[in-house]
């Protein structure tokens, strides 16, 4: 078994959003093509990484994103795909749900004007309208998100409360992952309007857990985020990042060894599988996460 259990796919760095806190990649004029984007699949298949993250920028804006989802589950890769959920269809679910395992979907706020304030307006809208689509795919796992910043960090117990109702009425594992908005960004970022501290990430969450949701929530510090992440940019470099560096390994096309690749850097092996430890389909009861779900990055 190789060093790394999930790679994230940075298929484009196009995206309909904007959000100040974004560390994806940014401004890649040309992503790579169809081609090497199946040669990149194979590459992680061969590596034995298990799952594949299609992430970007947004990967619904790529126009070959379904024929990569199909390709990945032909190969025996595990699949999600992170998207802002503004560009979801039911023409896209209807052609790819059988290919995909799970749903990475964007939620800052628990109303159109607390979310407006890192997304574009509209953007809440689109999240409702996407998880009454996918509540029609109940064979989907979904994963909502939410970045705290301190424009947010009243609001998370809302959010909360909003997918937990959403869970219960659906067939759908639903699990829902808080992150400590951390800070690093591709481009320039006044972190201390954004990041919230330790002291006050915790008091957060420990508000939330008070209030016994249904739904599995996972709550992820800059501690337990640093340094797990193993990304393919799109132009197909191999990159992790650490603190709030980006240090590229190089082509991951060229790279004829992936563990050793990662000795080199300062990846964090152990905590990323105990990060992606237990994910996999099992039988549950509706809005439920099975026993050890963690989540894909």
């Amino acid at each position: 078994m190789g060093k790394v259990a999930t790679m994230d796919f940075h298929v484009t760095s196009e995206c309909s959003q904007e959000c100040p806190y974004c560390w994806g990649p940014q401004d890649f004029e040309t992503a790579v093509d169809t081609a090497t984007a199946l040669s990149i699949l194979q590459k992680m298949r061969d590596s034995e990484v298990r799952r594949v993250v299609f992430t970007g920028g947004d990967p619904l804006q790529r126009a070959d994103i379904a024929e990569l989802i199909r390709a990945a589950r032909d190969m025996g890769l595990e699949v999600a795909l992170s998207t802002t959920g503004d560009k979801l269809t039911e023409e896209f679910l209807a052609a790819t749900a059988g290919a995909i395992d799970l749903i990475s979907l964007p939620l800052d706020g628990s109303t159109e004007e607390i979310n407006a304030q890192t997304k574009k307006p509209g953007h809440f809208a689109a999240i409702m309208g996407a998880l009454a689509l996918l509540g029609r795919y109940p064979k989907v796992d979904v994963k909502l998100c939410t970045p705290v910043t301190r424009k947010n960090i009243d609001d998370v117990v809302n959010i909360a409360a909003l997918i937990d109702r959403w869970a219960r009425g659906v067939g759908n594992c639903v699990f829902y992952n808080v992150f400590q908005t951390f800070p690093r960004s591709m481009t320039p970022c006044r972190w201390d309007e954004w990041v919230v501290s330790d002291a006050e990430f915790e008091r957060m969450a420990a508000n939330i857990r008070a209030h016994g949701f249904r739904i599995q929530i996972n709550f992820l510090t800059h501690a337990m985020l640093d340094r797990i992440y193993v990304m393919v940019f799109p132009d197909g470099s191999l990159v992790v990042p650490s603190g709030p560096d980006y240090r590229n390994l190089g082509r991951f096309l060229d790279i004829s060894d992936l563990d050793a690749a990662l000795e080199r850097s300062d990846f964090a092996a152990f905590r990323h599988f105990a990060h992606s430890l237990g994910w996999g389909k099992r039988p549950t009861g509706p809005g439920l996460v099975p026993t050890l779900r963690s989540h894909l990055s």
